[in-house]
This record gives C-alpha cells, sequence and structure tokens, in this order.
C-alpha cells in the first residue's frame, strides 16, 4: 500500500506558475493508493500566481477512480460569488469508511500571521483490518501554535486508542450510534512547517498514546538525516534547503513500514513529494507480502 504526502502549493510551481496539470502528472506516476495532499484551493481569490479555480474538481478530474475527503481550514465568500476555501483533501482508491475534518487549535498572538488549519481523518482498508490516515498543515509564523496544534494530533491519538480499548456502545435504533472502528493503528502525514527535532516535531513525537506517533523515516533510514523536502528546485523560500514533510505512524503499525523517500526531482510545489509503502502486513507481528 502507497501512500504520498505533497504540499501542492495549490498547483503553483518552484517557476511560480500555476499548473494543476503537471500536479496530476506527478501524482499519476506516484501511483499512491491514498494520496494526502495540502494546500488545495477552491475559488480563492489573491493567491500568489494569479489563477483563480477549484482544484478540488480539477484534482479529482484528473485522478478518476479515487474518493475525495476534503477538509478546508479556511472556507470563506468567494469574492465571485459561492464559496472560496483552502485547506487539506485526501484522495483514496480503497473504500473510505469514515472522514473526521478535525479544526486545529489557534491561539492568539498579537503581531504574528496565522491562519486557522486543519486535519483531515479517514479510515480504509489496509492488511484486512481498519487503517486510519491523517493529513495535516501546521501553522507556519506561530511557533505557539504550531505546538498546540501539533498537541492536537497527539490527542487525537490518544482518543482512538483508548476508543479502541474501550469502543462505545452501538444503538439499535439509531444509524448515527451504529458502532464503527476508530482503530489506534495509523499514518499521520502532511507539511508541519518545523525541522526534524524542532518543536511541533518533537510534540507530535511526545510518548502518551498507547501507540505514539513514531517517525517512519527514522524507522526505515535509523539516524541518516530526513532528505530536504522544500527548498530544492529554486523557489522563492526557504533560504535553504530542509525537511519539514514528515511520515508518523503510529507504534503497532511499524512492522509495515517499507520504504519512506522523498521524490525529489519535480518542480511542480515549493515541496517535494513524500512516500510511504507499506507491506501488507497481518497483524503487529504477522506475515509481510509485497504492496
Amino acid at each position: 500500500m502507497r501512500i504520498v504526502s505533497w504540499n501542492i502549493q495549490w498547483g503553483r510551481g518552484a517557476d511560480g506558475h500555476v499548473d494543476l496539470a503537471r500536479t496530476i502528472d506527478v501524482l499519476r506516476r506516484l501511483d499512491g493508493d491514498v494520496i494526502c495532499l495540502q494546500e488545495v484551493a477552491i475559488g480563492l481569490d489573491g493567491l500568489p500566481g494569479g489563477v483563480v479555480e477549484d482544484g478540488l474538481a480539477r484534482l479529482c478530474e484528473g485522478l478518476p477512480g479515487y474518493a475525495a475527503a476534503h477538509g478546508p481550514a479556511v472556507d470563506v465568500a468567494a469574492a465571485a460569488g459561492g464559496r472560496a476555501s483552502f485547506g487539506n483533501l485526501i484522495l483514496s482508491r480503497r473504500p473510505v469508511t469514515q472522514i473526521w475534518r478535525h479544526m486545529l487549535p489557534w491561539p492568539a498572538e498579537a503581531g504574528v500571521p496565522s491562519m486557522q488549519r486543519a486535519c483531515v481523518e479517514v479510515v480504509v482498508n489496509y492488511a484486512g483490518a481498519p487503517l486510519r490516515v491523517l493529513t495535516t498543515h501546521l501553522e507556519y509564523y506561530s511557533a505557539a501554535a504550531r505546538v498546540a496544534q501539533a498537541q492536537r494530533l497527539v490527542d487525537l491519538q490518544c482518543e482512538a486508542c483508548a476508543l479502541e480499548v474501550t469502543p462505545p456502545a452501538g444503538k439499535e435504533s439509531s444509524a448515527a450510534f451504529a458502532s464503527r472502528p476508530r482503530p489506534s493503528r495509523a499514518v499521520l502525514c502532511g507539511d508541519f512547517n518545523a525541522p526534524p527535532g524542532g518543536d511541533a516535531y518533537r510534540t507530535v513525537l511526545a510518548d502518551g498514546p498507547l501507540h505514539p506517533w513514531c517517525d517512519a523515516w527514522a524507522t526505515v533510514h535509523g539516524s541518516s538525516p530526513h532528505a530536504h523536502s522544500v527548498g530544492l528546485h529554486g523557489a522563492e523560500w526557504p533560504a535553504a534547503p530542509y525537511c519539514c514533510d514528515f511520515f508518523f505512524v503510529s507504534r503497532n503499525l511499524l512492522p509495515g513500514v517499507a520504504s519512506v523517500f522523498v521524490e525529489a526531482s519535480t518542480d511542480a510545489s515549493d515541496h517535494q513529494p513524500v512516500v510511504l509503502d507499506l507491506l501488507e502486513v497481518a497483524g503487529e507481528s504477522g506475515s509481510t507480502s509485497p504492496r
């Protein structure tokens, strides 16, 4: 099972031009079973590049066969009427049994730019059992907001672990109360706007849940530095390349982690796609087979 995470910068490449066709070409080539995208824009005027379009519709049209779980962080009145939004998107070729859209904390901080941030969470089938996949994009300017948002991602994992141990009772008279799995086994990915060892990174990895978040890169590559995921192709920022795009997995998913890599060649965004391959694992100590 392949999961792709990518901050697509609404289709704006390192050259400053908006072109979702090349974004789609890269995603087709990477062939993810689940695709997690950040900075998906719908009808939002005023973004650099000057192109106003429905990014969700373009991506769904260009990638048929995927179910879409869209989670805008910003949802406002569009200048031309209707709604405009900016946020995260999960596309899945595997059936999606549940979707959650979490608004992350947004603490006030005088004189510091910030915006509402969100996390999209879905449940798909992996190795014959449910798996949660979450994608997010944390605050860039405000360290306080970024840490608060990272802590909420830990809290979400705590909630899932607790619900797995003590599931809520169903209620036969109401489908809304039907018992549905929210497993502890999970993947968390996205743009965390902090380097390895930075504030958000350390917060996400803090112990606490029954199956805490673990850095998938370290699982595969040990102490080797994270590959750069931003600043490789001459975009206007950052001043030097670094890594701020990560895959974290729950501890009980570690046996399934086969590979993690950064697709460094594309210049279709200011970020690079990051790819996680999972083996089809029956359980924590089960047998494995290729994707």
